[in-house]
């Protein structure tokens, strides 16, 4: 199992929240905050009228205080559930949602990088990821 000391766990993460604020538009919230790829997820989950346990297992976390965060902590327990690339896939099935949030070098507004990507993260559903939460 892919455990909270590996080295390709870090790499992987850092990838894709790479890939998650890759031309994300800036957006700030009521109060002036700067919005990230986790106000995304949220939004497109809710827009599926998806139930995600891993948005409100966030939330219920105090400590997190940052969208960056609470982004990461999304992440890594899409991972250990195995629900990255179906989350993702679910995010990005409204289009017009996708170009709100993202210009056009974003690969995600790409059908062909989007494919791609979310098949590699299905791929990712045979690792075991034993992480902390």
């Amino acid at each position: 199992p892919v455990t909270d000391g590996s080295r390709e766990l870090h790499s992987l993460c850092a990838q894709l929240e790479f890939l998650l604020q890759f031309d994300l538009k800036e957006k700030r919230s009521f109060f002036g905050l700067r919005k990230d790829y986790w106000d995304f997820l949220c939004q497109g989950l809710a827009q599926c009228r998806q139930e995600h346990e891993g948005i409100r297992f966030v939330t219920s976390l105090d400590k997190l205080k940052t969208p960056v965060g609470r982004g990461r902590a999304f992440l890594r327990y899409c991972l250990v559930h195995q629900q990255l690339a179906e989350t993702l896939q679910l995010c990005f099935l409204d289009h017009e949602s996708l170009r709100e949030w993202y210009y056009a070098r974003s690969p995600f507004l790409n059908p062909q990088h989007r494919a791609e990507i979310v098949g590699s993260l299905y791929e990712l559903d045979g690792v075991t990821f034993q992480l902390a939460l």
